[in-house]
Formats: structure tokens, sequence, C-alpha cells
């Protein structure tokens, strides 16, 4: 084999994962599809380049006989037809996979993206932890003796692992000498320890596709499944793949990414706050019309945001996908039980929005916020699955209505300053530290997070943003006179202590990414080098 990984690196049952069979399947999927992945790097990379030189974007010409023409993707499977409340979160440590999986939500949303930080044991973990939640063992026992198992008292939801984004690689594999793509790494491992398994459960090996910008990379996907299914003798058309319409170029082509996985897909998902990150990053060159304000300041009843989520709850039923709503971060803080009854509310009212709107479901972040979920989409949904039926006739999106970033309102403040850059600090350095979930100011965060937070910087700072409630002029002086206090602060509080080592680096990486002269596409990727 040329296929090399990392042995200087304990990892508890790596032997069970890392064999030589899953490792040869893996290094076959980097031999076939990897030249093409690189390839469509580079092709994301030249088209924010003629954006940045007055090209707009637009639904493509070339597709046009695509979007008008009259198809549908195959009916969801069973144990994905009723996705009414779905949990997210990592699948290591091994609790948090447990948590989930006895959370009573219909589907579990298993991160191995951007709610994992991707260390060696994380990645081969969360395989081991999939696997053996597949087979019906997994459990565990905390250093203090507490004992973490599977419920058999409450439905178990059906698995929908989301490997990482084609961007990422995995540096503790490497095939002819150069790193593996982590996209590949993650879904081979998964799918050789626990497709037939999956399968007999009356489930099946299924995929939430992150970060894609184009039908070009849903192709390639779907040629990753159509191999995959092949060299391991699984069915065809038994993979099923729910893409997330998390980046501005990918919500021009939805039409086209469900037609190119067809056989394989099973809906759609609306990803706001990379949705958001995307904005920034793509218009990055653009003027201030394009400024996206306080984090918080960004309601999903912005007209540009709707338009968005009704173009994809359109787009979903007449092809017959279901349309997933978006994250409800929430985390209900015990010593506070006015502040959460509040947070519980506005929950509600999001989820209220998202069902009359015509998703068939939507997530959430913590345990607690399930029943709040479930309860609104059962009111809407009744005793059906899903409201496919409802398609949306009346919705007519332009791509101006799109990209009309000014329509959210709201201002720049230095209270949203401070918020990013301390959020964006202390997300950081949970991630340097190993972990990629992690609940600050009783939200749970991920990597869109810090993503969000130092792209606004980044931009805030590009435009000479004058700060609505100081009126303070943003400069590199001021942001770096308010990350330093903002990390003080956090070294006056950071628990658990694990993460205050992190804190300098995490600073640092901040910094770095909001005063650079030219921006950087993801943090995760000159993170990553920092990590084991």
């Amino acid at each position: 084999m040329t296929i090399e990984i990392a042995r200087d690196i304990e990892v508890p049952g790596g032997e069970e994962i890392l064999t030589d069979e899953a490792l040869a399947f893996v290094e076959a999927l980097h031999h076939r599809f990897d030249p093409r992945r690189r390839d469509l790097l580079v092709a994301r990379a030249r088209r924010r380049e003629r954006i940045a030189h007055g090209e707009r974007l637009d639904f493509l010409p070339e597709t046009e006989e695509i979007r008008s023409g009259d198809w549908r993707v195959p009916p969801p499977p069973p144990a994905l037809a009723d996705r009414r409340v779905e949990i997210t979160g990592p699948a290591s440590p091994a609790k948090m996979a447990i948590n989930a999986l006895n959370s009573g939500a219909r589907v579990w949303l298993a991160d191995l993206e951007d709610a994992s930080s991707p260390t060696w044991p994380n990645v081969v973990g969360s395989v081991r932890h999939l696997r053996d939640a597949a087979g019906g063992t997994l459990e565990y026992t905390s250093p203090e003796g507490k004992a973490y198992a599977l419920r058999s008292d409450v439905r178990r939801p059906t698995v929908v692992t989301r490997p990482r984004g084609w961007h990422l690689p995995e540096k503790h594999v490497l095939v002819d000498g150069e790193r593996g793509s982590g996209s590949l790494v993650d879904f081979g491992l998964h799918f050789f320890h626990t497709a037939r398994q999956l399968i007999d459960n009356g489930d099946g090996p299924y995929y939430y596709l992150p970060k894609l910008e184009s039908h070009l990379e849903a192709r390639l996907w779907n040629d990753v499944f159509e191999f995959a299914q092949e060299a391991l003798g699984i069915p065809r058309g038994t993979v099923r793949a729910t893409v997330l319409i998390e980046t501005i170029p990918a919500a021009f082509e939805m039409d086209e990414i469900l037609f190119e996985l067809r056989e394989h897909v099973s809906g759609l998902n609306a990803g706001r706050w990379d949705y958001l990150f995307s904005l920034i990053k793509v218009f990055r060159d653009a003027g201030p019309e394009f400024i996206v304000p306080d984090r918080a300041d960004v309601q999903m009843t912005a007209p540009f945001m709707r338009a968005y989520t009704e173009l994809l709850v359109k787009t979903c039923h007449r092809r017959g996908a279901v349309a997933m709503g978006g994250m409800a971060a929430f985390v209900p803080n015990r010593a506070d039980p006015e502040a959460t009854a509040v947070a519980f509310e506005k929950v509600r009212a999001d989820k209220t929005r998202e069902a009359n709107d015509g998703f068939d479901g939507s997530w959430v972040a913590h345990p607690d916020l399930v029943p709040v979920c479930r309860e609104v989409f059962d009111g809407v949904l009744g005793d059906r699955p899903n409201q496919l039926d409802r398609q949306r006739p009346e919705v007519e999106v332009t791509p101006a209505q799109l990209l009309d970033v000014a329509s959210a309102g709201g201002s720049v403040t230095e209270a949203g300053l401070r918020t990013n850059l301390s959020v964006g600090v202390a997300y950081t350095a949970a991630w340097l530290a190993g972990s990629g979930a992690v609940a600050l100011h009783s939200l749970m965060e991920d990597a869109a997070t810090a993503e969000i937070s130092r792209s606004q910087v980044w931009q805030h700072l590009r435009h000479d943003v004058v700060l609505a409630d100081t009126g303070r002029t943003m400069t590199p002086e001021l942001v770096r006179t308010v990350l330093d206090e903002e990390v003080a602060q956090l070294r006056a509080e950071t628990t658990p202590e694990r993460f205050a080592a992190y804190t300098e680096p995490a600073a640092r990486l901040m910094a770095e990414f909001c005063l650079a002269d030219e921006y950087v596409d993801f943090l995760t990727l000159p993170a990553y080098e920092l990590l084991e």
C-alpha cells in the first residue's frame, strides 16, 4: 500500500478502525477522487477571483434546463421520512454521542466537521463510536465513575454523519506521500466500518455534506458514493445525503446539486451561520452594501435570509426532497431560569416560523430543546412525516433578493466587536485543546462561530466602519486594544483550565486573521497546523 498513517499518537481502539482493509479502501478513494477534489478547490478560487473583478453571481445559464425540468429525487427511505427534530453534536467524546442518541430526537447529526476538533484521536474515535452505536454497544465510564449507556426506553435517532468539507486535509494520513483529504478519510473509514450494520438495522449509511460551493462538487460526492457501494457490494442508491446550503454560491445551484446527487439525495439544510460567513468571504472585495451587521442583529426574518430559506423549501419540495431548518444553539442555564424561559420562547418562535414556512424539520444543539422543536412541528405535521406536499408556488426569488445584505438592517457596535473577539478567541482555544462544540454565553458554538467572528472584524476594518454605540471608527489599533482587554477577561474566567493554555495561541491567530491585508479563506486551515 502507498498509504501511511500516524503511528506516534496513541489512539484508544485505533487498531480496530485502522485495519489494512479499511486503509486500502481509503487509499482507493484517494487514488480515484483526490485529483478531482484538488481541481475543484482551484475552481472555487478562480470563481471568487472572477467575482472580485466584477462577475455577477447569478443562476447558471448553462443549467437552465435542469432548473426548468420536470424531475424528482427518489422518495426518502423510511428512516429519513420523518425528521421533525434533529440534534447535532460531535461523535467524540463518547458521552456526548451517547447523550445525543438518548435525546429522543428523530435524527442525530453526528458531526465530524464544524463541531469536532480534528485531532487524530477525535477522528478515529468518532468512527469507533459510530461503529459501536450502530452495533448497539456504545458505552462510556467517566474517570469519576459515572456510567453512560444507550437507553432502551427511548427511540434511538437515525444517525446522519457529517464528514469534513472538501477543503480540509488530514495530515495523519499520507497517500503517495501527500496529505489525505479529510472528507475521504472520514467517509471512507465510516462507510467501511458501519454501512452493512446500518443496513441490517433498517437504516443506512446517511451523510450530511458540508461547505459545497457548486453542483460539480456534488457530482464528485455522487461518484464517491457509487464507487463505495460497488466496492463493498452494497446496492446502488443505499447511500443518502443531505446537503447543507451554507455557502452563497450553493444557494444559486440548489436544483443542480439535487440533480447531481439524485438517487443518493434526501434533502437540503439551511446552514445559517456559515452562510453569513460565506457572504463575507465571497464578497470581501465588494462595497459597503455587503457589510454584515452584528451577528445578533441578523434575524432569519431579514428579507435576504427569507429569500434564501424560502427558495430552499420551494426547491426541495418541488423535487421531492426534505427541507431542514437551521440551528437552535441555545444551551439552558439552570442557574438563571428566567433567562432560560425567555430563550426557550425565542427558540419556539424560530421553529414556528420554519414549520409555517414549509420546513420538514429543524436542528437543535441541546437535548432540552428537543421537546420544544418536536412540539412545534407536531402541531403543523400531526401524523404526517413531512410536508412535501406544500409546494410554495408563490415564491419567486431573484439574485438581487439573495444578495440584498443591506436588508438585514441592524448596526455594527463595539459590543458586537467585543463579542466577536471574545467568542472567537474562546472557541479557537477550545478547538486547539481538542473540543469542537463549546458552550459560550449560553450558546453551543462550533467552528462557524469563529469563522464569522473573525470575518466580521476583518470586513468592518476594511470599510472603516463607525461603531454605532460608541462613535469610534474601527481601526487596527482599536481591534488590538479590545482584543487585549477581552483576552485578559478570558484569562481571569477561563474554565475548564485545560483551555487556558491555548488562549494565547488562539489570540495570536485571531489577531492575524482580523488584521491581515489579505483575507484567509478558512481559519481552520492554519489553526490545524497547531493540532497534534
